[in-house]
């Protein structure tokens, strides 16, 4: 890293959305960096969904067939009610969606999902082990300095940095983000005991409950070795200082048991869950200025109630990489324009509803989601 001193585009952050911005905007010619405090890459979360519209992304990259291949591929989004089992929605994926919207409906361990990305990013170009501790905007780049020491100029700075955003502290000022009153167990459930049931458990289906609570439950391997379940609970505090702790097969009884049968087998098949705060901002007007810009939960993070808070810092970054495209590093602020204009809109409504939790529970169209394709849609 000692040769490094200056880059063209520096991201912060080698998660699903700045990994995807590094391998999209090296994938349209740019030379790009990519910065990432953890000190190496590993399987960390467990499930997460990618829609049509961000698969149509993967296939820019590359990425879309090998995912295709270890994914679940769900006919169906099931909504059902936690105690009575009755179906609530019944929302179309699978043929029917790669027919009408383009490109598969998957859902994959997350890890999984990280791995490829990581993978096909030149190893020259992505540096583990550098946390940010400073910037300095100056005439003719941006300086950040690095907690191992590092210090590196870069013409622009994607802040691909989360919730806890330093490029966002830098444009909007120190402010913490809100404790949301819900909290989410996660958990990978025993499969020996869940196919000891004899139940033949559905590959994505979310089960609700009064005052919005819920089990989304689903296969994250395409051969259905593994299933997930994240939930969604109202909780009026958070009292920890960690981003998540230790739960229980008792805390899910307690919270969960007495419902459908299914449900109870999930329960029961759960050995190890823990238990995470979902954290919010309100909208904000802001993504960009001088040479620095966000995206992701660094300038839009939402609960995960409509499994679009990953994809929606994808799409970002596809936006982003063709509004740059266009005007090249030079004119790098009509680009920030373009990409803010173009994408406020979308990952507003998508923030917000996704913090209402109603997506799917009730029939309704999803094709303004999962139809939409972040590689053609038009520029503002």
């Amino acid at each position: 890293m000692d040769e490094i001193e200056h880059v063209d585009i520096a991201v912060i952050g080698a998660g699903l959305g700045g990994a995807a911005a590094a391998a999209l905007l090296l994938n349209a010619g740019f030379s790009v960096h990519t910065f990432e405090q953890a000190p190496e890459f590993s399987r960390l979360g467990a499930g997460i969904h990618v829609g049509p519209n961000v698969m149509k992304i993967f296939r820019e990259i590359g990425l879309e067939q090998r995912l295709s291949e270890i994914g679940s591929h769900p006919d169906f989004w099931f909504s059902r009610d936690g105690n009575t089992g009755e179906y609530l929605s019944k929302i179309p994926l699978g043929d029917y969606g790669r027919k009408e919207y383009g490109a598969s409906y998957i859902t994959i361990h997350r890890g999984d999902l990280h791995a490829e990305q990581i993978n096909i990013l030149p190893k020259d170009k992505i540096h583990f082990d550098h946390r940010l501790t400073g910037i300095e905007e100056r005439d003719t780049d941006v300086l950040l300095t690095f907690a191992n020491g590092n210090r590196i100029a870069a013409k622009i700075v994607v802040g691909a940095d989360g919730i806890n955003s330093m490029i966002r502290e830098t444009l909007l000022g120190v402010e913490k983000p809100r404790y949301s009153g819900w909290v989410g167990h996660r958990a990978l459930v025993n499969m020996d005991k869940l196919k000891s049931t004899g139940i033949d458990f559905e590959p994505c289906v979310k089960w609700w409950w009064e005052a919005s609570r819920h089990i989304m439950a689903y296969a994250t391997k395409g051969d259905g070795s593994e299933y997930y379940y994240v939930t969604g609970v109202p909780a009026d505090t958070w009292d920890h200082d960690t981003s998540f702790v230790d739960s229980s097969r008792a805390e899910m009884e307690a919270i969960f048991g007495g419902s459908h049968p299914m449900v109870q087998a999930l329960i029961d098949a759960t050995e190890e869950v823990t238990k995470w705060p979902f954290w919010n901002r309100d909208p904000m007007n802001l993504w960009s200025r001088g040479r620095l810009v966000m995206l992701g939960d660094a300038c839009h993070p939402m609960r995960p109630h409509m499994a679009q808070g990953a994809c929606m810092a994808i799409e970002d970054a596809a936006v982003l990489t063709r509004a740059l495209s266009i005007t090249g590093l030079t004119d790098y602020a009509s680009a920030f324009k373009t990409y803010e204009s173009t994408r406020i809109k979308r990952a507003t409504k998508v923030q917000r509803i996704s913090n209402a939790n109603t997506w799917l529970k009730q029939p309704e169209d999803p094709a303004w989601v999962y139809g939409y394709d972040p590689m053609t849609a038009e520029l503002s």
